[in-house]
């Protein structure tokens, strides 16, 4: 589990020329976009197009119909030394930390979509750079699927890429993805370390992390430091975040100095005896410097 903001990629044994120079077929699609618990995962899967009967053989679907158990064998078979040849994939994990800084940061303010397609462009890179020949894409869409293809094409004007709703059920190499995204998540979840030490001996039942869930309600409510609000589990950008600070919180207060000094006043001279005003802040609060204590 990386905590860290710098995203670190995934990727299967045999990732690295996979396809031995053969057009290759490229799938993406996400999990955990829509939890206010843990991170969110974007992979892509990846098989030659002359391979194509022994990848429907592993029977991949719509991962959303899948039970957990389908999903972890199919998962299993994906990593199997005998598809070895026959599929391949990469994964990055979003942090819910790196969601928080990304969307509210008051600089390089992204939205979620923006993360999305940036994850999804590069998962496509890292193939490339890899030494795959991909020559199709196939992306489940986010946001408007004409305007989110017509980026993609933009990006990789050489490639085939369509993005469509509901992808994940229309094209196997999306399902494959998907189950990527969705085994990877949910182990994620299960094995969470935080970055609090403390709160790894006791964990707590924080549920699905999805906000309609009961569970995860309820652990939002119970772990809400008054102070330092909430911890490295929690996406501070979603709306059931916010409004448990809101709440239970105290209230800060953010003070920007207003009487910093101008860029000119550096070069002008100054009277010996002129007395340097106090900072606005101190004078404020009535605070004096402590000498002896």
């Amino acid at each position: 589990m990386s905590h860290s903001l710098t995203l670190n990629y995934e990727k299967s044994l045999n990732f690295e020329s996979f396809g031995d120079g053969e057009p290759c077929v490229l799938g993406i699609d996400e999990a955990g976009r829509g939890p206010v618990l843990g991170p969110m995962v974007y992979a892509c899967a990846i098989s030659p197009l002359a391979m194509n009967k022994q990848f429907l053989e592993i029977g991949f679907m719509d991962s959303k119909t899948l039970t957990d158990k389908k999903r972890a064998v199919l998962f299993d078979k994906m990593k199997s030394d005998a598809n070895n040849k026959v599929v391949s994939y990469c994964f990055v994990e979003i942090s819910a930390r790196h969601l928080s800084s990304r969307m509210l940061s008051r600089f390089s303010k992204r939205s979620l979509n923006e993360i999305s397609h940036d994850s999804a462009v590069a998962l496509i890179r890292q193939a490339l750079d890899s030494g795959i020949n991909v020559t199709e894409v196939y992306v489940d869409t986010v946001g408007p699927k004409d305007t989110y293809e017509a980026k993609l094409k933009k990006f990789f004007p050489k490639l085939k890429i369509t993005v469509s709703e509901k992808a994940d059920s229309l094209f196997p190499i999306v399902s494959a993805a998907s189950i990527v995204a969705k085994v990877t998540r949910d182990t994620r979840l299960q094995e969470f370390v935080f970055v609090e030490n403390h709160l790894n001996e006791k964990k707590g039942i924080y549920g699905s992390g999805y906000p309609g869930d009961a569970v995860t309600q309820k652990y939002l409510i119970d772990n809400i430091h008054p102070i330092f609000g909430f911890n490295s589990m929690v996406r501070y950008s979603w709306k059931p975040a916010i409004k448990g600070l809101n709440k239970a919180a105290v209230k800060c207060t953010w003070v920007d100095n207003t009487n910093q000094q101008k860029i000119s006043s550096f070069f002008q001279v100054k009277a010996g005896n002129r007395v340097i005003p106090r900072c606005k802040y101190f004078n404020d609060r009535k605070l004096e410097s402590a000498v002896n204590f």
